[in-house]
Formats: structure tokens, sequence, C-alpha cells
């Protein structure tokens, strides 16, 4: 894997069809993606048949694609592919096994950035509900840890006014996240 400032900028020259950048991203992406693929599905050709459809995709979508994180973007794509090789296959115990192991104390670092960057996306797709002012001053406060004063004075408003718009958007986003989970509950069958 490549830090983020590296892979921003394969992105771009991917974006712009740069096949060395592409060549770059698959040498430096491939066997993480490949060993988590392989590691859900237990079956290395399928493993390595979702890798290559990935890239492949990437090649041929690149002057579309809008992929604010490479690293989320590869790794999530596994994922939502190995879920839907399990779902083709019909094999609902793999499919458990699949969810479980996510949830499992020895997950490889990857997989735990992963389910961050999840969780992250999920918030900011709850966010972009609210107004503009709203979503700023919860990311400010959340993400970037500012004191209520200081978002005060930078947005111009008193303490109590930032108070209302955090306890608007966290309100939003636990019930927001309360449903997600509901719904990954039920679809593991733990609900």
């Amino acid at each position: 894997m490549v830090d983020n400032d590296k892979a921003g900028h394969l992105l771009l020259a991917l974006q712009n069809g740069d096949a060395e950048a592409f060549t770059a991203i698959y040498k430096a992406y491939w066997y993480d993606m490949f060993l988590v693929a392989n590691r859900k599905l237990r079956n290395k050709e399928a493993a390595e048949e979702i890798v290559q459809d990935i890239f492949l995709r990437l090649w041929r979508e690149r002057g579309t694609l809008r992929i604010g994180n490479l690293n989320y973007y590869l790794f999530a794509a596994v994922r939502y592919e190995v879920i839907d090789h399990i779902r083709a296959k019909g094999q609902a115990l793999e499919y458990t096994d699949y969810h479980e192991s996510f949830n499992s104390i020895q997950d490889f670092n990857t997989e735990n950035q992963l389910a961050l960057d999840e969780l992250l996306r999920v918030i900011d797709e709850c966010l972009h509900i609210l107004p503009e002012k709203t979503r700023e001053i919860f990311r400010l406060h959340k993400f970037d840890h500012w004191p209520v004063a200081r978002i005060a004075a930078r947005f111009d408003l008193s303490e109590k006014a930032v108070e209302y718009h955090l306890t608007k958007s966290v309100r939003l986003v636990r019930t927001h996240l309360r449903e997600v989970m509901t719904l990954l509950l039920t679809a593991a069958g733990l609900f």
C-alpha cells in the first residue's frame, strides 16, 4: 500500500490515462487485496478473479470514477465483490462466517482501517442531509477536536448556537447509525 499523498498523485495520473500509474497502483495493492478476498472466500481462484475484475474496472472506468481515498475504494470494492460472490453462490454459511470474521479480535489492521473508513463514510453520508454550517460544525468538533468556543468564534455564533448545531447533528448521526446497525444485524441474522 502507499501513503495518502502518493495515492492521490497516482490516482490523478490514472484518471488522466497514465498506464504507469495504474501499474504502480496494481503492484502496491493487489497482494493485500488478494489476501483479504482469499481469507474470506477460502478460494484462491475466486479471490484472484475478484481482484483482477476490480483492477480491470478501475482501468476501464478511470476517467469517470470519483475516488476520494484510493485505499478505501479498493478494499471496499474487495469487500463488496466478496459479498456478491458469496450471494451468487448461495453459500449462506460462508456469508455468516464472513460477517463474523469482520468482528473477530484477530482482524488485520487493514480490515480495522476499512471498518473505520466505512463508519466514517456512513457518518459522512448521514451528514449530507444537514445544512452545510451544521455539517461543518460537527466535523470541526468531532473529527478535528475543536472546542465549542473556537467554533463559535469561527462562525461568529454564540456557544449556545454551536451547541444547538452539535446536538442536532449528533442526534441525526445516532439515529442513522442505529438504523444502519439494525440493517446489518438483520442481514447477518443476529436481530
